[in-house]
């Protein structure tokens, strides 16, 4: 199994620690994009003092999750910066949105395909936590692909999208399926989470949380 999160815009500023080295970063084959947007966007990150990913990134979903206390051996965290990162891979505080068009780079989107989708593994159950200008980065062809949504429901059983708190909805799925051991198939998510308390649903490729 393999669960994608997010990065978050918030971030912890570390005000000391060691720099990063580039070739500790998970998948080595992705050091030389990576050398080459990180020269391009800000070549002093390179002196920087960094951390644990799962220091740096803040925000609602990682609040839900509460990486801390969980095992990480199949979590990956998107990056425009980098790629994708572990969670105990050091890094500095950065400012790049999978939106961005750095000069000579382009479209950050286009730009990590190609190398992510060498990198990556393609095989088992991918829980997909992502937004979507990071899913559109990497898609996974051969796995069993589980996207998280959350939605409200109306008395008249209309739904909505929820938005920003659906983060907190992909927080709370991702840090139950981990204290669970992982799974295997999208009906072993939904039974965890289920039994947990949440109202869910699979959906065609879907696990619809509903609140």
């Amino acid at each position: 199994m393999l669960v994608l999160l997010p990065p978050s815009q918030g971030k912890a500023a570390p005000e000391r620690g060691r720099r990063m080295g580039l070739s500790t970063l998970v998948y080595p084959r992705l050091r030389e994009p990576r050398e080459r947007l990180l020269d391009a966007v800000d070549p002093n990150l390179h002196k920087a003092p960094a951390v644990p990913a799962a220091e740096l990134y803040t925000g609602v979903l990682f609040e839900a999750l509460g990486l801390g206390d969980l095992p990480w051996d199949n979590v990956l965290i998107a990056s425009a910066l980098w790629g994708v990162v572990r969670p105990g891979d050091r890094i500095p505080a950065y400012r790049l949105d999978m939106s961005a068009k750095p000069p000579g780079i382009g479209a950050l989107g286009a730009y990590w395909r190609e190398p992510l989708r060498a990198a990556l593994p393609d095989r088992g159950l991918i829980l997909d936590l992502r937004s979507g200008s990071y899913a559109a980065a990497w898609q996974p062809r051969r796995g069993t692909h589980l996207v998280v949504r959350g939605f409200t429901e109306s008395n008249d059983g209309s739904r909505t999208v929820i938005t920003h708190m659906v983060k907190r909805v992909r927080g709370q799925v991702a840090r139950l399926v981990l204290q669970a051991g992982g799974a295997h198939r999208p009906e072993e998510v939904l039974e965890i989470v289920t039994a947990a308390g949440l109202r869910a649903e699979l959906g065609e490729g879907t696990l619809d949380v509903i609140e």
